[in-house]
């Protein structure tokens, strides 16, 4: 009995929803910070493994 009481006195109660609702959003920017993030690394490392290629490239070049 006890529980049937709570649980219907928890779902009548909106206090701190607000909070739970900035909670979320918050979190799902964060969850678009990261996934775009990742991308950029993807790229950035690409760009740096070019960058050492070009790099080794040259060098062998002047030795020969």
């Amino acid at each position: 009995m006890f529980a049937k009481h709570f649980i219907k006195r928890l779902l009548r109660d909106t206090q701190g929803a607000t909070a739970v609702e900035y909670g979320l959003i918050a979190a799902l920017i964060v969850i678009a910070m990261v996934t775009a993030l990742q991308g950029l690394a993807t790229e950035t490392v690409g760009m740096w493994g070019d960058v050492s290629d070009k790099y080794e490239a040259v060098n062998n070049n002047e030795g020969g």
